[in-house]
């Protein structure tokens, strides 16, 4: 991607995304068979080893802090000493805990076991104890995965458009509508509405990581904006649900009460600030790190976004991305963040084409799926996912247009940095027509 400016005018050099006109069933059949087994014995193998190693770093961190007294260290070292070992335990006991998110989140698929009834009653407790509606977020989320990058359809991190950002009226006679021209007054206008100072952005991505969780569950942020204003994943009677799916909700509800319950309850018996440094510190690196990988996975300037008439499951399925999680902290920290969470961020787009895959098979499955995207010239690899991925894409990703059957995010300026690659179907019915987009 390249950038020209003259005469007032910027001109962008855009990627060309291929748009996938790939059938599932062609890549279900890259996937080997096995890779489709669930077992609940392995799955909670991966449940008790997570707890094991949470409980590993608290007794470690409890005998480290009984070394550190005032009398072993200096006494200005003290509490920064403390101050460190607890705020290193709170990282690791997050990282940690996602795996458990993880691996409840697979219970939400059936990925778990083969029994439903096992699915869903190790998913509500795993993800109650970690303050998530279970059935309400659950199914939410099944409709993510059948419209992921539907305009209307899809669930969350569903971009906002011009018109409701109220920037200006679409021009076709200043820019193109995949933005790869834009004036300099309309450049000005937009960066005055939406504002584009990496203070501003910094602060953004930061308060989006984290209260991104709560705010989507509570208010549902980031999510389908046809919903009605105080939509949330708390009332059975929400537009995102069914009728018959009402006791589902409330059963999540008084998941999410127990909860709350045993915090109060905890804090009542232990205090405040045990309570805070050995659960209520990991539990916000939980949020922080579950908004941060599914983000990653579904915002980038790169991917493409698709109104009913182009829409199909293979592509939204496709409008995701793989990421090393940590991997801009080198090959070690890589290894963690994939082992912690369960290459959750690693495997994504297959998880996307498959849900039901359980984590330890989605290695090998991702595997092959790559394979055979990249046969097609399809690489959905992102940049490593961390806090500069997160700072960039929130940066380049503002808005869509209003108008396009396939749109891609402009920035603070107006300009996309991708447009979709135009496919000659003249010789066959399988490529995109450019009257559509």
């Amino acid at each position: 991607m390249s950038v020209n400016s003259k005469d007032g005018v910027t001109t962008i050099h855009q990627n060309e995304v291929i748009i996938p006109d790939i059938t599932i069933k062609d890549l279900l059949s890259a996937i080997p068979a096995h890779c489709f087994k669930r077992s609940a014995i392995r799955s909670s193998l991966y449940v008790a080893w997570d707890c094991i190693v949470i409980g590993g770093i608290y007794k470690a961190a409890t005998f480290l802090d009984a070394l550190i007294t005032p009398e072993a260290t200096h006494p200005v070292l003290y509490p920064v000493a403390r101050f460190s070992l607890w705020s290193l335990y709170g990282f690791s006991v997050g990282l940690f805990a996602t795996g458990l998110w993880v691996v409840a989140h697979e219970c939400g698929h059936q990925a778990f076991s083969e029994s439903k009834s096992i699915n869903n009653t190790v998913g509500w407790v795993l993800h109650s104890a970690l303050g998530v509606p279970f059935h309400s977020w659950r199914i939410t989320h099944a409709k993510h995965h059948a419209s992921t990058g539907h305009m209307t359809q899809d669930q969350v991190f569903v971009p906002k458009t011009r018109s409701q950002l109220g920037l200006p009226a679409f021009n076709p006679t200043q820019e193109d509508i995949f933005g790869s021209t834009v004036g300099d007054r309309v450049q000005k206008e937009f960066r005055d509405a939406l504002g584009d100072s990496p203070i501003g952005a910094a602060l953004g991505s930061a308060g989006y990581l984290l209260v991104g969780w709560p705010a989507y569950l509570l208010r549902n942020a980031s999510g389908q904006k046809r919903y009605p204003k105080g939509t949330n994943h708390l009332n059975p009677s929400a537009a995102m649900f069914a009728p018959h799916q009402y006791g589902s909700v409330i059963m999540s509800d008084i998941g999410v009460l127990l909860w709350l319950a045993g915090l109060a309850g905890s804090i009542y018996k232990f205090g405040f600030w045990d309570v805070f440094r050995l659960y209520i510190v990991p539990y916000l690196w939980v949020n922080h790190w579950l908004v941060l990988i599914t983000f990653l996975q579904h915002t980038d300037p790169i991917l493409p976004h698709y109104r009913a008439t182009e829409f199909t499951f293979p592509r939204g399925a496709l409008s995701t991305l793989d990421r090393s999680l940590l991997g801009d902290c080198g090959k070690i920290m890589a290894w963690i963040g994939a082992h912690a969470t369960h290459g959750i961020s690693e495997t994504h787009v297959l998880h996307h084409v498959s849900s039901k895959i359980p984590h330890y098979n989605a290695w090998e499955a991702s595997d092959a799926l790559r394979e055979r995207l990249n046969q097609a010239g399809i690489v959905l690899q992102g940049a490593p996912g961390g806090w500069r991925e997160v700072y960039r894409s929130f940066k380049e990703c503002k808005f869509v247009e209003d108008e396009g059957n396939i749109v891609f995010y402009k920035n603070a300026r107006g300009l996309a940095s991708s447009r979709p690659k135009i496919i000659d179907d003249t010789a066959s019915d399988s490529g995109v027509e450019v009257d559509k987009l």
